[in-house]
């Protein structure tokens, strides 16, 4: 019973399940609940926080469940990632499209340390390296969006 609702967890409702681009839908996933929450940023921490907790318990027993390590169907790891790159950002179209972007680049890329904490074990491993490329991708906007206001 456990497996089944990790499993049913870790791959944000079975998102993780479909068969092309499970990371993406899994980021989509969380650009969906951000549109719902997007100007409360209590909620959207509060989001962030309980994916990165339940995501670091439930990806590591999805990963024994499955039998490999980072499985494609968990995908709890992209659903936080993504959150955290739109965190306390202007709501507009242009910053959702850039924290996706980023966030998806970073992901895939894994420019260091992103790469070094993919290989840390259980859910630490799955999660970790989305953290920071959600970090890098915040980061990124936020400093856009400085310059922005300092120029305008």
């Amino acid at each position: 019973m456990i497996n089944k609702l990790c499993k049913m967890v870790s791959s944000v409702f079975y998102l993780g399940y479909l068969p092309v681009a499970p990371g993406t839908m899994g980021s989509f996933a969380a650009l969906f609940l951000y549109y719902f929450i997007h100007g409360d940023r209590g909620a959207i921490g509060i989001a962030i926080v309980s994916s990165l907790v339940i995501g670091f318990f439930a990806a590591g027993k999805a990963e024994e469940a499955f039998g490999e390590k980072d499985p494609s169907e968990v995908v709890i790891d992209e659903f936080a990632g993504m959150l955290i790159a739109v965190y306390s950002l202007p709501y507009t179209m242009g910053y959702m499209v850039g924290g996706f972007l980023l966030f998806r680049f970073f992901d895939i890329v894994k420019p260091r340390p992103i790469h070094e904490l993919e290989k840390l074990h259980g859910g630490l491993g799955i999660m970790a390296d989305d953290v920071i490329a959600g970090l890098y991708a915040n980061f990124i906007l936020q400093t856009v969006y400085i310059i922005n206001l300092l120029c305008h």
